[in-house]
Order: C-alpha cells, then structure tokens, then sequence
C-alpha cells in the first residue's frame, strides 16, 4: 500500500532544507494560530502527536528520530504535543527528550487521563487514587511545575477522573482540562458531558473523508466555547493511499498547500471550530511539512467543500 513517503515522492515538494528557513522567517506572526476560546491565549494550528510510529520508535532503543521530530517542531514554531500514558513509552521518552533538549517551556503539553482499561464507559469506573498516581506520574515526565492541557481517555468515567482533573485546574497545577473520543458510537456520550461539564477542550477524529463531527459536535463547541484538538486528519494514512500519484490540485495550492499532507491538515484546521490538529509523525521531515500547513491561508467554507468533493471522487484504497 503507498505511504506518506511515497506520496511525497510524486509531489512537487518544498525540500526540507528549504522549507526550514522559509518557517523560521515566518516568526511569529505569518504562523497560523488559533485562541482557545475559554482564555483568549493562542496556539499554532499544527503540532504533534504521540500514537502510531511515535510509539513505535519511542518503544525502540534508538529514540534519535524522536529527539529530532521534537526539535523540528520547536524550532518552526509549533508547540502543542499531545500524549498519553496508554501510547507505550511516548509519554515517558517525550518527557525526557524535551528536558535534554532545553525546550520544556516552548512545549504546550497535552496529555491523557484513563486508568480504565479498554475504551472505558459503560459501568466501569475508575479508581481515584490510581487516577491521581497517574497524573503525578506525568507530572514526573514532563519535569515542569503545571501540566498545559490534561483530558480524560475515551470519556472514561467522567464523574470520578474529571473530578480529579478539576482539583488539579484549581489548584493552578493543571491549566486546562478536557475529555476526548475517537469513536463515533461515543458522540452521545461526549456532546452530554460537553453541555453538563465546564470542559476547556475535547480532541476528536476529523478529516476530509470523516467530517461526522462538523455536524455532531463542533456547533456544540462553538456554543460552549469548547477548544477542539483533531486527531487522526490523514484518516490513520488511508488517505495518503487514495492521492497516491496524483498531484495536488492547482486550488490548494492556492492556499499554499504544496504537498498532500498540508492539503488534510489545511481542511482540518479551517472549520472555525478546530484550535489545532495534532498528527502523528516519527519523521522529522514530515514534520517540517505538517507545519508548512500554518503557512498560506485556510481554506473558505466553499473551498473546504471543493476539498472534500475531491477526496470523495477519488476510489478508496483497496485492504
């Protein structure tokens, strides 16, 4: 099956060496950033993400990549990195890296909470003193005195772990705090806490060819002020394999989407709901690229639309 690097072997890229300097003179104020709507205080469009070959690596004993991945994201003006002590040794390797690196405090560092195991709901519930243990230990990780963003695992027995979550925002240890769902079937469940909970922010599934949460849950965003972070906007790669070949239409790159990646991640940030989308990379390359993406404009509301007609008139990749 064609990969992300595939893809950008058919695309008329920006070299990596070039498009470094092109986002270093970009600071600060060309880099797309969005307010998190409870505060006013703004984040770069794109940051980073911990699951897939991040975990990958993170469980290897070379963790160089990673070392450098999170350098590039820095050192181009991105910041967010979002985690989770369920993604293997992310959590842990990412902590120590951005302390050996110097770069703790150009990190806005979002991660997880859920000692349930599985995806969590239902009638599990969670245990307060292990829900504690685990936040003390990111805590740990990470090094520093407050924690950026924390959110609840899979909307995970909210009651007892947001609970926990609150007494850590009160305390001024914890600035802002959350829940998230990848999983469609939990909307209910997400878009209920959204209205009876004080939430800062959720993280969600959202990409040209899944866009169920514009209709579902971004206008309850909007309405409560909600900060969105979107996970998974290359639909977990499949995307990369429906544009294998083809060249990025002349309209995006209007936008100054030069490669497929920037095109997903322009449409994932564009919805006025979105405050940043958070792929997953173990590539410094790929990296530099995704921030590219806070280059240009986003699209409009009628581009957006043309973006997803043309994602759709594509075949699927075939399993």
């Amino acid at each position: 099956m064609p990969t992300r690097r595939d893809c950008l072997g058919y695309t008329a890229t920006l070299s990596t060496a070039a498009l470094l300097p092109r986002l270093a003179a970009a600071q600060p104020a060309d880099i797309i950033k969005h307010a998190i709507p409870k505060t006013g205080e703004q984040i770069p469009i794109i940051g980073l993400g911990s699951s897939a070959t991040f975990g990958q690596i993170a469980r290897g004993a070379d963790v160089t990549p990673l070392r450098d991945v999170l350098q590039s994201l820095v050192d181009a003006g991105g910041a967010v990195f979002d985690t989770a002590p369920s993604y293997g040794a992310s959590e842990e390797v990412a902590g120590r890296l951005v302390n050996e690196l110097g770069v703790r405090d150009r990190v806005f560092w979002a991660t997880k909470l859920n000692v349930l195991r599985g995806r969590g709901g239902g009638s599990a519930t969670a245990d307060p003193a292990a829900a504690r243990q685990q936040v003390e230990t990111s805590f740990q990780r990470f090094g520093g005195e407050t924690i950026d963003l924390i959110q609840v695992h899979n909307v995970a027995d909210i009651p007892t772990q947001l609970g926990i979550l609150k007494e850590y925002k009160e305390s001024g240890r914890v600035r802002y705090i959350g829940t998230t769902s990848t999983n469609k079937g939990q909307y209910p469940d997400l878009a209920r806490w959204m209205r009876d909970e004080p939430l800062d922010f959720i993280g969600i599934d959202y990409a040209v060819d899944n866009t169920s949460a514009a209709n579902e849950i971004f206008p309850l965003a909007i309405e409560r002020g909600i900060a969105v972070l979107v996970y998974v906007p290359f639909g977990r790669s499949s995307l990369f394999s429906r544009v294998a070949g083809r060249e990025v239409p002349e309209f995006a790159r209007e936008l100054g989407a030069t490669t497929w990646a920037q095109f997903f991640l322009k449409f994932a940030a564009a919805h006025p709901a979105v405050t940043a989308v958070t792929p997953a990379t173990s590539d410094a390359e790929h990296m530099l690229d995704n921030l590219g993406a806070a280059l240009g404009r986003l699209p409009d509301a009628a581009e957006q639309q043309r973006m997803i007609e043309f994602i759709s008139a594509l075949p699927r990749a075939q399993a």
